[in-house]
């Protein structure tokens, strides 16, 4: 795959190789520098080196050469690579500073997994060369998730071959992108790729559709009609959800493998035919055959070369990367506007929630949160309420982040501090990481005597005085 080249600077080791190690189990090729004379160093060998960083995670305070020193120098050298700023003291005052400087984000320690790897991916998606293109993954099918590693070594093994092969998943896996994927690593590329939802067919109009009829076969036949079969000549032909057909479309279909001729309806002459049959199902077809529902023969022809993908539940480090890749095609459509992204609690919410119709599923979502969505970004009221229920205790009663819950009273300001740095100083954010109300939020800042901070980084709402009062 094509993945982002990350470059992680942090003089905290344990910071460092740990966020480093996460970020390549996200599928980027990743370095570190522990301080920030090195990590100048670094960009000057990549960029000289013609394979420039795509992101810089960067800590504030270093000794020598500090984060802020690192983004002053760049800005002056000319090298326009993004930069996430990270902090383990956060401040508004160093969250204003490093972004009026030139950062692009700015987090503070400690950094949940999924918010860190979630903000990643909304700063490489806002390149020009953006982190999907390029992906080899066949088939437009993306994936870096460990679970998917298994799926794409199969594909690329049995695509060349002309075997027929069975790809099995629950609903809305991606199955059809999958078949795609087959033909589209074969030596049938430039053939026909045909496509049919065997349940989507009653029995007469699917045998019809497949082996096609002759005219006078049946009432509406005004000519003869070659099949899918006879169509796709030596390309694929996609039988989706093969467990629903009948027991004599079986029958049929079962000798259309093992001879390799249709016969059209109404007429007893065989015609060859040479197209390679990949078939898919959500159903087990073991179980089905075990129950008499499907022919164990035409099982074992079909699932030559089984293929399985994983439930979305079973890949959820694929998220980020879906939602990406569905914003890019929503903007294409003209449904979602430029720049649009999803906020990190809303990343958090779409990562924990168990996706029963899968991809599919999420991508309605996505689409439903884009059209809602203010202000460019998608945040968690966005979201529908099984998603916000089904992320977890915070989504469904509100009670903020975490990592911002269950703190005494002496770290409140700590943590509102925190909040504000995380969320850039916007007030909505930073209360619903807060778990708290925008009107209670405000006041406290003014008990803190931090409403000073806050206005001079922009944060302070039209209204203020009357949300105090």
């Amino acid at each position: 795959m094509n993945t982002a080249r990350i470059l992680v600077v942090d003089d905290d080791r344990a910071f460092r190789l740990s966020t480093a190690a996460l970020l390549r189990a996200e599928g980027h090729a990743v370095q570190v520098a522990e301080d920030g004379s090195a990590a100048v160093a670094a960009l000057r060998t990549a960029h000289e080196s013609a394979a420039p960083m795509d992101l810089v995670l960067l800590d504030v305070r270093m000794p020598g050469l500090d984060g802020l020193g690192v983004v002053e120098a760049l800005r002056v050298w000319g090298e326009r690579v993004p930069i996430m700023m990270i902090s383990g003291v956060g401040t508004v005052e160093s969250a204003v500073r490093a972004l009026h400087l030139g950062a692009d984000d700015f987090l503070t320690k400690p950094v949940e997994p999924d918010v860190l790897v979630a903000r990643v991916a909304e700063l490489l998606e806002r390149r020009p060369e953006s982190a999907l293109h390029g992906t080899a993954n066949p088939g437009g099918i993306v994936g870096r998730a460990p679970s998917m590693a298994p799926f794409f070594a199969s594909l690329r093994r049995v695509a060349p071959t002309d075997t027929t092969v069975l790809i099995q998943g629950e609903t809305g896996t991606g199955k059809e992108r999958a078949a795609r994927a087959v033909h589209d690593l074969s030596t049938r590329n430039g053939e026909p790729f045909l496509a049919v939802n065997c349940a989507a067919l009653s029995e007469g109009v699917l045998e019809s559709e497949l082996f096609g009829h002759v005219k006078g076969a049946f009432t509406g036949a005004l000519r003869d009609r070659e099949g899918l079969f006879e169509a796709a000549g030596q390309g694929t032909l996609f039988l989706d959800e093969i467990g629903e057909i009948s027991a004599a479309m079986q029958q049929r279909l079962l000798r259309v493998l093992q001879e390799r001729e249709v016969t059209r309806v109404g007429t007893s002459k065989p015609v060859k035919v040479q197209a390679r049959v990949v078939a898919a199902t959500h159903a087990d077809l073991k179980t089905l055959v075990a129950r008499g529902r499907f022919r164990e023969d035409l099982l074992y022809r079909l699932a030559v070369f089984p293929l399985t993908l994983p439930p979305l539940r079973e890949r959820r480090g694929d998220i980020p990367l879906l939602t990406l890749h569905a914003l890019r095609e929503l903007r294409a459509r003209g449904v979602a506007r430029d720049g649009l992204s999803c906020s990190p609690f809303a990343m958090r919410l779409l990562r924990q929630f168990a996706w029963p119709g899968n991809v599919r599923q999420l991508f309605a979502v996505i689409e439903a949160a884009a059209i809602h969505a203010d202000f460019g970004r998608i945040e968690a009221q966005h979201l529908p309420p099984e998603v916000r229920v089904g992320g977890g205790d915070e989504a469904a009663t509100g009670a903020g982040s975490a990592r911002y819950r269950g703190r005494s009273e002496g770290d409140e300001r700590t943590a509102i501090v925190a909040a504000l740095a995380e969320t850039h100083g916007v007030l909505a954010r930073a209360a619903e990481l807060l778990g708290m109300g925008r009107t209670t939020l405000w006041r406290k800042l003014r008990a803190y005597g931090l409403e000073a901070t806050v206005g001079e980084g922009g944060a302070q709402p039209e209204g203020a005085t009357a949300l105090a009062e």
